[in-house]
């Protein structure tokens, strides 16, 4: 059995809501049976609930990496706040009896073994005479022809907004832009109708037309560049119409809308096996333009010392029904970590994990990884932000001496004395620059630091804003 502390339960929960009603139920005394078995791999009880018989939860973990959450409750929520508050008064060092596994239990448990024996046999068969996957070349071939249909309306309404001007802009012009822009839908193309939307939003016939020009324009390039290799490759994976011809090099197919199957990304060998991964910072924020709630953690694989980003998309309208992801404080030890195709920061899953505490070793570790030179770090953002179609914000673990005070601004200096300016990203709405006044003076001085770039068109600078600060002792997040 794993360690149960509060932040792997809050990390388990579906939303605050939960989590505050969990512990609720813990503080209120609420359950009046709490039990665990000898060797710990099973916790259960009773809770107390709104009719006469109590909800009975159960947390197995006889796979910990994996643990089978069971309660006779009607919530759709899983967890549910009843097996929380089970986990918390655990976390809380609340008193568990010692019993045997109830016979229910036992009976599923040896059910899921014979299903686990049945899944085994059945991928030792498969891996014995691997069945290619098949491809339905016809109906592939449909979905392009859309898709190519879809891009050559996109470019038909790029061409439009181009030759009428941003000057002529009106609110007029952005409705019907909004109107066009939803019938980008009818193509399988989400990507390419979502960085429309994020234009037209861009497009605020109130607002001074500098400041629209500044976000416009750059969008404007980026779509031009973003339909027309779109265009180039679909017209060529019609000709060869087979799934093995899917970009797994870039983020094209992610630009365009394809959201990639995990056995897609096995298929191609963008799996590690066993690695291991500590969260540096957290963040939650809203995409407008593709309607989403998006759970963003920047996370470095203590082997190799990359950067990884995992992201958890939820759309406005099914929001309710998805976990929220939180802050991880916890080192993820995966079995088998997805690799999505992508850059500095390349998008990882994982489908089974165990968590342990990090150790000072980790952090150690975590920090040797940070790049030494900011001319390298900084010549590796620009060329990423260069490429139109590449993730604008890169981030970086680097390495720094000092931390001043130039011109009234923060720098960062690297042993050779190059300087890295520090500035709050506008469109993060989360000043973190600020905060570094309230840092110990050691923490400012030979240190690592998780940044994210950014580069400020109107004055043509490129800008680093502090995410954390990592050290031999711990990771101090300023944005979470």
């Amino acid at each position: 059995m794993i360690t149960i502390t509060e932040a792997y339960v809050d990390s388990l929960a579906l939303n605050a809501n939960a989590i505050k009603n969990g512990r609720d139920l813990v503080k209120k005394n609420s359950f009046p049976l709490l039990c665990r078995t000898e060797d710990d791999t099973l916790l259960f009880g009773e809770c107390k609930g709104s009719g006469n018989e109590p909800y009975r939860c159960s947390v197995d973990f006889v796979k910990p990496e994996g643990p089978t959450f069971r309660c006779s409750c009607p919530s759709r929520q899983f967890p549910c706040k009843h097996l929380l508050g089970l986990m918390y008064a655990y976390a809380l060092g609340k008193n568990f009896a010692t019993a045997a596994i109830p016979e229910d239990i036992a009976d599923k448990r040896e059910k899921a073994e014979k299903r686990e024996e049945k899944k085994k046999e059945a991928a030792s068969d498969s891996e014995e005479t691997p069945r290619k996957r098949q491809t339905n070349k016809s109906a592939l071939v449909k979905k392009i022809v859309a898709q190519l249909e879809g891009i050559a309306f996109a470019e038909k309404l790029l061409q439009g907004i181009v030759q009428a001007g941003l000057g002529g802009i009106d609110k007029k012009a952005i409705q019907t832009l909004g109107e066009q822009v939803k019938q980008l839908g009818n193509y399988y193309i989400p990507g390419i109708q979502g960085s429309f939307r994020e234009l037209q939003l861009g497009m605020n016939a109130d607002q001074p037309r500098e400041a629209m020009y500044e976000r416009a324009i750059p969008r404007l390039g980026q779509l031009y560049a973003l339909l027309k290799k779109s265009r180039e490759y679909l017209e060529r994976r019609k000709e060869n119409p087979d799934e093995t011809t899917l970009d797994a090099e870039s983020t094209l197919e992610e630009s365009i809308g394809h959201a990639w199957q995990l056995s897609e990304l096995r298929e191609r060998g963008l799996t590690r096996r066993d690695a291991e991964l500590l969260q540096l910072a957290f963040r939650s924020y809203a995409d407008p333009g593709r309607e989403q709630f998006v759970d963003e953690g920047f996370w470095i694989e203590l082997r190799s010392g990359r950067v990884h980003a995992t992201r958890t998309y939820r759309p406005y309208r099914a929001a309710k029904h998805i976990r929220e992801d939180d802050s991880v404080y916890l080192v993820a030890a995966t079995k088998e970590l997805f690799v999505y195709p992508g850059e500095l920061n390349a998008r990882v899953r994982w489908e089974e994990a165990s968590f342990r505490e990090p150790s000072s070793e980790d952090f150690t570790v975590a920090r040797s990884h940070a790049g030494k030179s900011f001319a390298d770090a900084i010549k590796q953002a620009k060329n990423q932000i260069k490429n139109p179609l590449s993730d604008k914000n890169p981030v970086m673990l680097v390495a720094y001496r000092d931390v001043v005070v130039i011109d009234g601004r923060y720098v960062l200096l690297d042993e050779q004395g190059k300087q890295m300016p520090l500035a709050d990203i506008p469109s993060m709405n989360d000043a973190t620059t600020q905060l570094l006044p309230l840092m110990r003076t050691e923490d400012l001085r030979g240190g690592a630091m998780l940044v994210m770039f950014h580069h400020d068109t109107g004055n043509n600078r490129l800008s680093a804003q502090p995410l954390s600060l990592v050290s031999t002792h711990g990771i101090t997040r300023l944005s979470f």
